[in-house]
């Protein structure tokens, strides 16, 4: 694919949006965003700088949705957004102003929603069965529960429901009938009546049904749909099979073929039966439209090389910057803090993340294993050679696998022989999970791995059957949602040495990233996925980048933030309830840290917080107990979402409500945050440059553009003033200057934003690169985008590339501070074609080697662009109207 440069002009790009976008800006769409709503942004995003609105799901979702992941009809626009008039209207708005539009497609699951006749193919299949037309939508067992789909939404015991009525035959008036419909009603809960069943007792009725109402807990041990990981109300869909590709994919792509859309984003493709199979069909169907995929990579695990994909949302970029900016050396100390407060964790993360995993697989998923024993099961009856290996034999080799397995999955597909990397990640955690079995089942192991790797293993010529098939492929799909209840929504919420790297898609072990493996990193992924995204925060993250970043600072002074730990202990412990654990405690702690803003409380306003310390407020209670109610319920220690347990919730509560009254503890706070601003200030605003000019798509949450500390959703998906935001970036464009971190970051994200749009061919052209520039410090962070050398430089074309814009930035600043400032180290700028112009400030200096204090005297950061780029810098300075500097790539 190739990007072609917009035209720059005072609002933003006008004209055609480019084919690859150069960066996109998030939003996310629901009842306090509609389609009106966001077209009503475009002025001030186009100003912004990026050159794409990036829309969560659009498709009708289920009554009540505040993020569209719960589609209910793949052939409508939401209704609540504005339907496909109000998605059309924005269309026009964007392309007015130069903008493209890129779109969040939901392809494994649909709502079950209440009532259920809101998805018509799911209430189709309740009142028909398997005889109905749209059966081969869902992934349902029907050899399972007496061919019955299980619904299991009753607050109590079936027996206990029909006892005290509360389960009757209504009549509703059913959206798409003629006619009024009888119903079986469960409070808000509404079904179909199987014809022929109407007049039945109601028990008998209950019983003839072509689903199984029952006890809502029942669902973990009996569920014979497959579902989205352990979420019952999201029925998993067969997009695998092409009619149905077809249907609920028709609309989207429509959109893309009369170019409403110009790109896609894929939810959770792990999901899917056939990712490759998935991506490769969406590149047919679009002329191979730009496709991002929300999947997460474990370790240096890259995407497989078969998927029609530029890459992944940016997962594994937002991990390593954060890294990147955190110090190795107060490990000791925070691990020491969580040591205190929790006890020690023997074996560390790795024995914390089993023992969660073995939890999932023995719980929530015990449906979704039992299904796969008795595939394996079925397997092996059916084989005299293997018709010995007995079905707990094989129950116990599966879940042993499962929760060795170190990703979100292999990419198997039956009938062919499966690449080196999916052999290798099966015979790996094929060996962890042979320590933790009997030696007696080691045989009943080898098996199992054959049989999940789609070889011939049993009888001869044994290989390609249905049920083999079937257990390679839903093999692969348990693993994934293990893996993803058992670590990230379970494990990473026990885990608090520093709670901010145990993020969506992190590798909180590794818990720093040194200078040279950034760099390799960037190299490798401008070579493999250069249009890919690169994230900071996103609406699934536990934490938005900025909380991150102020979390990183801790580690810059291990030994002062357990000094703090110890204060604030000291000044709650006459409120601090004994129901409240050290792993509260230290959530509640770190959580507090994160959201507190510069010379300010925690949660103000960043547009009034002043930078002379004027403003004190403190994050709103109400905010805080809510994140930690949720974080504390997926760690699913003292409380849980199936059993919470209300006494600790409330103590827990209390503490933090008191906590934030006593000033005793928001003073401690507050120095804290004056002592370590400029650690802040530096980490907020380096990983934010970073970002946005390292290779790849650079993407925008909403609101992130400021300083706004954020916790996990719903906290993040907030309003946005955007009136607030525009007055604010027209003050800065006017010369204004910054007076908070908030405006400092918005200057940042502007000038970043615009000069990527001017210098697209530097940033996602074909012939865009990465170099790192050498400095004398680690401390400074410094790179180069490159293009290839060609008639406007003078040089021949096969010459090394040219540097067109240089990134530096200050990591660690504790560690500048303590050892006396940058003193003499310095940064060698390449050679251009005259002196470099910091976008940011506005000052020159030349190439060659370069005062690292002189580049940062009035910024942590710098993004500098060569002279002979001088209309792109006024462009990113100013936002005013100039053609963009180059060619098109």
């Amino acid at each position: 694919m190739t990007a072609t440069l917009p035209t720059v002009g005072a609002a933003g790009a006008h004209g055609a949006p480019p084919r690859v976008p150069v960066s996109t800006y998030r939003l996310q769409l629901g009842p306090d965003l509609t389609f009106d709503d966001a077209a009503r942004e475009v002025p001030y995003l186009a100003s912004l700088g990026a050159t794409h609105l990036y829309l969560s799901p659009v498709l009708q979702a289920a009554p009540g949705s505040t993020h569209g992941y719960d589609v209910v009809d793949h052939s409508r626009v939401s209704d609540e957004l504005g339907g496909r008039e109000g998605l059309e209207r924005l269309a026009a708005s964007a392309r007015a102003a130069g903008l493209g539009i890129v779109l969040d497609v939901v392809p494994n699951h649909m709502a079950v929603p209440t009532p259920a006749w809101h998805n018509r193919a799911l209430w189709s299949v309740l009142e028909d069965g398997a005889d109905s037309p749209y059966a081969r939508w869902f992934d349902v067992d029907w050899s399972a529960g007496e061919g019955a789909v299980l619904m299991p939404v009753l607050g109590a015991r079936l027996g206990d429901v029909l006892a005290a009525g509360e389960i009757a035959v209504d009549e509703v008036e059913v959206p798409g009938s003629p006619e009024p419909r009888r119903v079986l009603r469960y409070y808000d809960h509404v079904f179909p009546v199987r014809a022929g069943t109407e007049d039945l007792p109601l028990t008998e009725l209950v019983e003839r049904q072509h689903y199984r109402l029952a006890y809502w807990r029942v669902g973990d041990e009996e569920l014979n749909y497959r579902r989205f990981f352990d979420v019952g109300s999201l029925v998993a869909v067969r997009v695998e099979d092409e009619e149905v590709f077809d249907a609920t994919h028709a609309l989207v792509l429509g959109l893309v073929t009369d170019g409403t859309v110009d790109g896609l984003r894929i939810d959770h493709p792990d999901g899917l039966a056939d990712p490759a199979q998935y991506l490769q069909r969406l590149a047919d169907r679009t002329d191979g439209a730009w496709v991002v995929v929300e999947k997460i990579l474990a370790g240096e695990e890259q995407v497989p090389p078969d998927w029609a994909t530029v890459g992944t949302t940016g997962y594994d970029v937002a991990w390593r910057l954060q890294q990147l900016f955190v110090d190795p050396g107060g490990r000791s100390g925070l691990d020491a803090v969580m040591t205190r407060l929790t006890g020690a964790a023997p074996g560390g993360l790795g024995a914390l993340v089993e023992e969660a995993k073995r939890e999932v697989v023995t719980g929530p998923l015990y449906a979704e294993v039992h299904r796969l024993t008795d595939l394996a099961a079925a397997v092996c009856h059916d084989d005299p050679r293997l018709r010995d290996h007995t079905w707990r034999g094989l129950h116990q080799c599966l879940r042993e696998l499962l929760v060795a397995f170190d990703r979100y999955r292999a990419y198997v597909v039956p009938g062919t022989p499966p690449r080196h990397e999916a052999v290798r990640a099966v015979e790996e955690a094929a060996e962890r999970a042979r320590a933790r079995l009997d030696p007696q089942r080691a045989e009943t192991l080898d098996v199992v791995v054959d049989l999940v790797l789609g070889r011939e293993v049993g009888s001869a010529g044994r290989r390609r059957e249905a049920r083999r098939d079937e257990l390679v492929v839903r093999f692969q799909q348990v693993c994934g949602a293990v893996t993803a209840k058992g670590v990230e929504d379970t494990a990473f919420y026990r885990w608090t040495e520093l709670v901010s790297l145990c993020e969506v898609g992190g590798e909180p072990d590794r818990f720093s990233l040194g200078v040279h493996d950034w760099h390799a990193f960037a190299q490798r992924f401008a070579a493999l996925t250069p249009h890919a995204l690169t994230a900071g925060s996103t609406h699934d993250t536990k934490r938005g980048e900025d909380t991150r970043a102020a979390l990183g600072v801790l580690s810059e002074d291990a030994t002062g933030w357990s000094r703090l730990v110890d204060e604030v202990r000291a000044a709650t412990a006459p409120y601090r309830g004994v129901l409240v654990d050290g792993l509260a405690e230290n959530l509640l702690w770190q959580t507090v840290a994160g959201t507190w803003l510069p010379d300010a409380g925690a949660g103000a306003d960043p547009a009034d917080v002043a930078t002379d310390g004027t403003s004190v407020a403190a994050i709103a209670p109400d905010r805080l107990v809510d994140y930690l109610r949720k974080a504390l319920r997926e760690a699913k220690v003292a409380t849980s979402w199936t059993s919470p347990d209300d006494a600790y919730e409330e103590a827990v509560a209390d503490l933090a409500r008191r906590a934030l009254a006593d000033p005793a503890v928001t003073g401690a706070f507050a120095r804290w945050s004056r002592e370590h601003r400029e650690e802040l200030r530096a980490a907020s605003l380096g990983i934010t440059l970073v970002r946005l000019t390292a290779p790849g798509v650079a993407d925008v949450y909403q609101g992130a553009e400021s300083y706004a500390p954020t916790l996990v959703d719903p906290d993040n998906r907030r309003p946005v003033d955007v009136e607030a935001l525009t007055e604010r970036l027209a003050r800065l464009d006017g010369g204004a200057p910054a007076r908070t971190l908030a405006d400092e970051k918005l200057l940042v994200t502007a000038r970043a934003l615009r000069l990527r749009r001017a210098l697209a061919d530097a940033f996602v052209g074909d012939g865009a690169g990465y170099a790192p520039v050498a400095s004398s410090t680690p401390c400074a962070l410094a790179f180069a985008r490159t293009t290839p050398r060609g008639p406007r430089t003078g040089a021949d074309a096969d010459a090394a590339p040219v540097a067109r814009v240089v990134t530096v930035a200050t990591r660690l600043a504790g560690t500048v501070d303590r050892l006396g400032g940058w003193r003499d180290h310095v940064v060698a700028l390449p050679q251009g074609t005259g002196a470099w112009v910091d976008v940011l400030t506005g000052r020159e200096h030349p190439s060659g080697t370069v005062p690292v204090a002189d580049l940062l005297a009035d910024l942590p950061v710098a993004l500098l662009v060569d002279r002979g780029d001088a209309v792109s810098a006024a462009v990113a300075s100013t936002g005013e109207a100039h053609e963009p500097a180059g060619d098109a790539p």
